[in-house]
């Protein structure tokens, strides 16, 4: 599974403040601590911040390669800041462009735009799109599978391989009114997805939105990652430092016979076992 690490992300107060002191000791920290833990990609969310937001991506960018190789996932909905990143990025072990909605009410090629940036970036780019447009976040399984139509054949329009495209059906806090019925939602749309084209898109999640506000964070966490694993679930943005969400990825992995049972199983994903 490809386990993308959350943490460098500036709506954390650790990395806010690094940010804002330019404190790379911190985020190379961050950096190495994840990579260690599992880390396929370190996910660099400036967030709010820094005014200049892609200075800022670019600087965090420069203090992670001084002293760690991951590859990176470049995480903004702003084409601009993704792009000042690209420029200081060593994207020869691959990148990740996250995320881009179909299209937005200001923006309506957005997409497009992440397409070229990643074909310019080398053949081991990705690009997470999120099933979302113009009308925002769709609360049914049949409009995210419409969408993520939407975005497979634009892909395949302009000759982006399918096999780049990490589809995002996009998970939503399970405590907000209403919503207990999106995580039964988003399994039923990813069984859709998949079959769309050949090779199949990849998918994706950003696993902690889903337990936001939430007294039992890991646990309810922990346990929809284990679902989506069941149902073919090929990366998630998470928490790497949750050493019960990874053993869960390891078991669940394990048992659906993606790894090969030892009785070190556990430390499949552990860089310094």
């Amino acid at each position: 599974m490809i386990l993308i690490g959350e943490r460098i992300n500036g709506m954390f107060k650790i990395v806010k403040e690094a940010i804002a002191a330019k404190d790379k000791k911190v985020i190379q920290e961050l950096a190495k601590k994840q990579t260690e833990a599992g880390a396929a990609y370190l996910d660099v969310n400036v967030g709010t911040a820094a005014a200049d937001q892609e200075a800022a991506m670019q600087w965090l960018v420069e203090s992670i390669q001084e002293t760690c190789s991951t590859p990176l996932s470049l995480d903004s909905q702003k084409p601009n800041v993704i792009a000042a990143g690209l420029k200081v990025i060593n994207a020869e072990n691959g990148v990740i462009l996250n995320s881009s909605p179909l299209n937005k009410k200001s923006d309506d090629e957005i997409l497009d735009k992440y397409m070229e940036m990643a074909n310019n970036a080398g053949p081991k780019s990705c690009i997470i799109a999120l099933t979302m447009d113009k009308n925002g976040v769709p609360q049914d399984i049949d409009t995210r599978v419409a969408i993520a139509a939407e975005i497979v054949s634009k892909a395949m329009e302009k000759g982006f391989g399918t096999e780049r495209l990490l589809i995002d059906p996009i998970i939503l806090p399970v405590k907000v009114p209403d919503a207990q019925v999106q995580p039964g939602n988003i399994l039923s749309a990813m069984d859709q997805i998949r079959l769309l084209a050949e090779p199949a898109p990849m998918m994706t999640i950003g696993l902690s939105n889903l337990s936001q506000g939430t007294t039992e964070r890991s646990l309810i966490n922990r346990i929809f990652l284990a679902m989506g694993i069941s149902r073919g679930l090929d990366s998630a943005i998470v928490d790497v430092l949750d050493t019960a969400l990874m053993n869960v990825v390891a078991t669940a992995e394990m048992l659906m016979n993606k790894q090969i049972y030892s009785d070190s199983f556990l430390k499949i994903y552990s860089k310094t076992s």
